[in-house]
């Protein structure tokens, strides 16, 4: 282990929790030194919540340590095991390009994995080098800040470091590094390994592990991990909601891009949605559609039901009554989802009690949305400066009718300033816009230029402010005739 006095100064403060779990749960390996770490991206906001130097982290030695050239005093490199079913397939997988470096606790007592995505080759790496690209790392960084402006469950990104190393894919692309900050990197397909290769004895104990990291609360309940079950199906229902309330398809919902805590991890082939399609896929590997976007609460369940099946064990001792308890922990995801996938739309319009109407309004709305291919974010956003123009939408004798009734169902509240300013604080004024995103990766990885990235993020970090700095970044591109795609970029 290398010391530094900037390294020690940085303020790196680990207790390595996951590392003390039994070996087949991970594998300690240190990553692979790059030829030339180069700062390109600092998230200095997270860096002061987690307890560190911004400063210290920018200088050549901070540099050094993101790359993994350098191990801070008191971490415990580790690749973490784990399985997967990809696009409905199990496989073993664990982390091909992502070296855990240890667990920060912060002043408040606060416990977050930080992790080095792309330090080179792992025991999990298969045929991959991992490595990663500047472009993707960027990508990851744009849309996991975003997601938590919008107050979603996310990963973090600390910081990206260019490497100065080219990494091979269909052509040589610059590499980079990122810094991944996470509540914990546990996923279904940590549960799906361990019960696969593991004893049931290791399955309790990585439920035990999980439970009293991520949901205390349930320490005590008779059967702890049925509710350790029933917690995590609450946790992705609200999570997926989520999504759907701004638009976001991740791409790939695989259950290995799954996490236990209920946080979004693996930003590959994810984007926004403009023109409203519930059938729109990104991902160039999608080719079925199979993770669209209005399938993302039926995968999520599928999902959950595989980690149910893991759970089996430990739910009770008659195997018929554990598929019992899980099928009714899983049938319950669907009147979750609904319930925050409701009380979110309604939110969106501006709606704060219930009425049995007001699903079908919802609907209408959304129809009316996609048969006048009308851009999602964009419609919210015009109806909450209720400035109706520049789309066919507004133009329509169906929205007029509808917006007549939605005004009907607004009087009948109290308060119409309540209303609106529940909007603008559901309604995000501007979200990474693909072309957007493009832009700014492009000019960063290809001239350099970070300014443009900045000035994206700068908007994205209070996208309900609705300032005008935000105006320009609220339009969406010509329509091309190819359509936007995705990669998982590895």
């Amino acid at each position: 282990m290398i010391e530094n006095k900037t390294i020690n100064k940085i303020g790196w403060n680990f207790d390595n929790s996951y590392a003390r779990l039994p070996e087949k749960f991970y594998t300690r390996i240190n990553p692979i030194p790059v030829s030339a770490p180069k700062l390109a991206v600092l998230n200095h906001s997270l860096a002061s919540l987690l307890g560190l130097n911004p400063q210290k982290l920018q200088s050549n030695e901070g540099a050094a340590m993101l790359a993994g050239n350098e191990i801070p005093e008191g971490a415990f490199p580790i690749a973490q095991a784990y399985a997967g079913h990809q696009f409905g397939h199990f496989t073993i997988l664990g982390d091909g390009r992502a070296i855990l470096i240890g667990e920060q606790i912060t002043h408040y007592g606060e416990r977050f994995d930080i992790q080095l995505k792309g330090p080179g080759r792992t025991p999990y790496s298969r045929g991959g080098d991992g490595r990663a690209a500047l472009g993707p790392m960027l990508r990851e960084y744009i849309i996991s800040e975003a997601m938590n402006s919008f107050g979603i469950p996310t990963t973090r990104s600390l910081a990206v470091v260019e490497t100065g190393e080219l990494v091979m894919r269909e052509t040589a692309l610059p590499g980079a590094i990122l810094t991944r900050v996470a509540a914990s990197h546990i996923r279904v397909g940590t549960f799906e390994y361990i019960a696969e290769r593991g004893s049931v004895e290791e399955l309790k104990i990585l439920a035990d592990y999980t439970i009293k990291r991520h949901y205390p609360e349930v320490e005590a309940n008779y059967n702890q991990y049925l509710s350790l079950l029933q917690e995590v199906i609450k946790s992705q229902a609200s999570l997926v909601a989520q999504w759907q309330l701004v638009g976001f398809i991740h791409g790939v919902m695989n259950t290995d891009n799954m996490t236990i805590s209920g946080e979004t991890i693996d930003y590959g082939p994810c984007a926004f949605i403009d023109i409203y399609n519930p059938a729109t896929v990104f991902s160039s590997i999608d080719v079925y559609g199979r993770y669209a976007y209005d399938n993302q609460p039926d995968m999520a369940a599928w999902n959950l039901a595989r980690f149910a099946e893991t759970m089996l064990p430990l739910l009770h001792p008659n195997q018929e009554e554990a598929v019992k308890l899980a099928q009714d922990a899983i049938s319950s995801f669907y009147e979750v989802y609904q319930c925050n996938w409701l009380a979110g739309m309604r939110a969106k319009l501006g709606i704060y009690n219930e009425e049995s109407e007001d699903e079908s309004l919802i609907e209408n709305l959304l129809n009316l949305m996609q048969k006048y291919s009308a851009d999602y974010t964009n419609t919210f956003r015009a109806l909450t400066l209720n400035k109706l123009s520049d789309m066919v939408l507004f133009d329509t004798e169906e929205f007029k009718q509808w917006y007549k009734i939605w005004q009907e169902r607004l009087n009948r509240q109290q308060g119409e300033n309540s209303s609106y300013q529940l909007m603008q604080k559901s309604n995000p004024a501007v979200i990474p816009r693909n072309h957007r995103v493009e832009e700014a990766i492009d000019a960063a990885v290809k001239q350099g230029d970070y300014s443009v990235m900045k000035r994206l993020l700068d908007v994205l970090s209070n996208p309900f402010a609705y300032s005008p700095e935000q105006e320009g970044y609220s339009t969406f591109p010509q329509l091309s005739a190819h359509p936007y795609r995705t990669f998982c970029g590895t």
